[in-house]
């Protein structure tokens, strides 16, 4: 099953993976030593991320490094981009709204 990002970005520990490796490329077991839950749980969740391509994967020795996949962060961003310009606009319309009324008062 191919899950797209907005699911895998749904679970609060896959967003709190996301945060942990966006600072730094982590292998899963200095992942997993932030949270209260196995490795495997873990893991689980690191392939969710990295079938929706949230997380590319790095072989370095025997030691698999996850880090984040900015390309697909952006993709979200961009997504997003369309509320925050709805928001955006009517917090202008209340302060203008509120300038109008405060001059009113005057």
């Amino acid at each position: 099953m191919r899950r797209d990002i907005f699911q895998a970005i749904a679970d609060p520990t896959r967003r709190a993976i996301i945060t942990l490796i966006a600072f730094q490329a982590m292998t899963p077991n200095a992942i997993a030593e932030n949270f209260n839950t196995t490795r495997q749980a873990v893991s689980k969740h690191l392939r969710i991320l990295a079938e929706c391509e949230l997380v590319k994967q790095e072989h370095q020795g025997r030691e698999i490094y996850y880090s984040l996949e900015i390309d697909k962060m952006k993709e979200i961003d961009k997504w997003l981009e369309q509320f925050r310009k709805i928001w955006e606009n009517r917090f202008n319309q209340l302060d203008n709204l509120l300038l109008t009324i405060k001059k009113a008062e005057k």
